[in-house]
C-alpha cells in the first residue's frame, strides 16, 4: 500500500509573463497536481519583491500549493518546475505528520 504524505510547494513565476500567461502557468501546475495527487488548496500570494535578483528580475509571482500524494510525485513535480520556462524558483516541502499522543 502506498503511503500518502502531505506536501506544500511554492513556485515563483516570472513577472515578465503577462497576467494571462501567469494564470495559464498556475492552471497548468494545478491540473498536474490534481491528476497525480489530492490538491487541498491553492494560495496565490501575488507579486512580491525578491530578496535578491534572479535572472535579472527583482519581482516574482508567488503561488503556494498544498497537496497529499505518494512519495514519487514530488520528484516529478520538481522535474517539471525545472524544465518550465518562466519558473524562477520552486520549493517542495514534506509537512510533518500530526500525531495524537493521548495516553
Amino acid at each position: 500500500m502506498a503511503v500518502i504524505s502531505s506536501y506544500e510547494s511554492v513556485m515563483v513565476v516570472s513577472t515578465k509573463l503577462s497576467d494571462d500567461e501567469i494564470a495559464q502557468m498556475i492552471e497548468k501546475f494545478k491540473s498536474l497536481i490534481e491528476r497525480h495527487a489530492t490538491l487541498e488548496s491553492v494560495d496565490e500570494w501575488g507579486k512580491r519583491r525578491l530578496a535578491y535578483l534572479i535572472n535579472k528580475e527583482s519581482e516574482g509571482y508567488y503561488v503556494l500549493f498544498n497537496f497529499k500524494s505518494t512519495a514519487e510525485f514530488p520528484a516529478e513535480l520538481d522535474r517539471r518546475y525545472k524544465i518550465t520556462d518562466g519558473i524562477l524558483r520552486s520549493l517542495i516541502v514534506k509537512k510533518e505528520e500530526q500525531q495524537n499522543n493521548e495516553e
